[in-house]
């Protein structure tokens, strides 16, 4: 019989491995708290949505619905549905199903995977993990500032240093129509030097003609009519107002005139975080106001804005800038040898659980339980603060050896402790010493 083909993740599909968990959650954990502290609430929703949801959201002509978006058809009823490629539209849906602002002004954080049929490099992948915050209800350019404040915290937090800020505004409707009718002027007057995606992009979406990244474009892209000299007394003053508060809190910023977004819905402040230690994909946060959406998902008109961080990009950022230790697996390491001691780990791991510490239990392999040494070597390995050992003389003394594994503790010795005293024992040692655990959630009891 032919040995089965191994398998592999699809492509640009990626597992997370345990080795980088604990990166993966100290960030997760951080952005979250940060978040909070800033008064977002956490909402959840759903991987796949209708397709015209994202039609809608994003626009039909764009490359994210036409070419990017993972979409199918419902075996069972005939729906059209799609893998989320962002998460703002979902959002908002949400925002406008549920009537969230009825009562007043949303904060609102989400996190999860995206989807798009991209060609897989470094920092870009077909599955691809998002935190976003949207700020549903406020008008003023205050709310703009705090997020951008909020990012610039999350950066200090994380200890990321490399990562600039870059601001602009793209005005209203009327205020980009009058600059579209000359940009498109401009760039058919200089027809001859556009490459292939700037002339597809003429008349359908001239403004990401801006954000080109062909280096014989760069010229006559710089000398553009700028969208920022097509601005008028409302847009000028929000503009200006978040650009105060940025500056009343020291935080730097660019202001970059090419900085735009082809979708129609967004207006006003827009700014990415963006890093040059990435190569091409250098953004790892993109924000901006979007306060046209909702009323096109069927709500009233309501101001919001918000922004999206890549998770891969960033956990890639924390590694250059320097990995902390992997944190401890377990607080205990039960070392046991022959049944009767075998039996009476589990009780006393239950037991210690009990008490709020974590516990790993060694478990036997293919080839064995292991010796005592062997043993001792994969709790010195875990992390773990102590190590509890129990064998025939142990069980036989209801005795159990309890041994501290880091330095400082106890000089290393070995205690030995009755079994109905060793959970006090632990708790006294572990939390009373001061280890680095979090004990909030502790229910001691015998």
């Amino acid at each position: 019989m032919s040995k089965p083909e191994k398998l592999s993740a699809v492509k640009g599909m990626n597992d997370i491995l345990p080795a980088d968990a604990p990166l993966w959650e100290l960030f997760e954990n951080t952005a979250q708290s940060v978040l909070q502290s800033y008064g977002f609430q956490k909402i959840v929703t759903p991987i796949v949505e209708d397709t015209a949801l994202f039609a809608r959201a994003i626009g039909a002509v764009t490359d994210i619905v036409e070419k990017e978006m993972y979409s199918f058809t419902d075996s069972m009823n005939g729906d059209a549905l799609t893998l989320r490629p962002e998460g703002t539209a979902g959002v908002v849906r949400a925002v406008v199903e549920h009537n969230l602002v009825y009562e007043g002004p949303k904060r609102l954080w989400y996190k999860g995977p995206m989807f798009r049929h991209e060609r897989p490099q470094r920092g870009r992948y077909r599955q691809f993990f998002q935190i976003g915050a949207e700020a549903v209800g406020f008008t003023g350019p205050d709310i703009d500032a705090e997020l951008i404040m909020l990012c610039r915290r999350l950066w200090d937090d994380l200890g990321l240093e490399n990562i600039r800020l870059e601001l602009n505004s793209i005005g209203d409707a009327a205020e980009r129509n009058r600059h579209r009718a000359d940009l498109i002027a401009y760039f058919e007057a200089n027809e001859a030097l556009l490459d292939a995606e700037a002339r597809r992009r003429l008349h359908a979406n001239p403004l990401r003609i801006l954000d080109t990244k062909n280096p014989a474009m760069q010229e006559l892209v710089n000398n553009a009519p700028k969208l920022l000299d097509y601005l008028e007394g409302e847009s000028i003053a929000h503009f200006e107002g978040v650009k105060r508060i940025l500056d009343a809190n020291n935080i730097q910023f660019t202001v970059n005139p090419r900085l735009v977004r082809g979708l129609d819905y967004y207006n006003r402040t827009v700014f990415e975080w963006v890093t040059d230690e990435l190569g091409a994909q250098g953004t790892v946060c993109a924000g901006g106001r979007y306060d046209p959406l909702i009323e096109t998902f069927g709500g009233k008109p309501t101001p919001a804005v918000g922004f999206a961080m890549g998770i891969e990009r960033l956990v890639e950022l924390m590694k250059l800038a320097g990995e902390p230790a992997a944190p401890a697996l377990c607080d205990v390491y039960m070392v046991h040898q022959g049944e009767a001691a075998q039996t009476q780990a589990f009780i006393l791991a239950e037991r210690i659980r009990d008490a709020g510490l974590d516990v790993v239990l060694h478990c036997a392999t293919a080839a064995g339980a292991g010796s005592f040494k062997s043993q001792m070597k994969k709790a010195d390995g875990s992390g773990a603060a102590f190590a509890v050992i129990i064998g025939e003389d142990e069980v036989t003394n209801e005795m159990a050896a309890i041994k501290a594994l880091r330095e400082g503790d106890a000089d290393q010795q070995q205690a030995a402790v009755p079994f109905l005293e060793v959970v006090d024992y632990l708790v006294d040692q572990i939390v009373g010493c001061g280890h680095d655990h979090d004990h909030d959630h502790v229910h001691y009891h015998h």
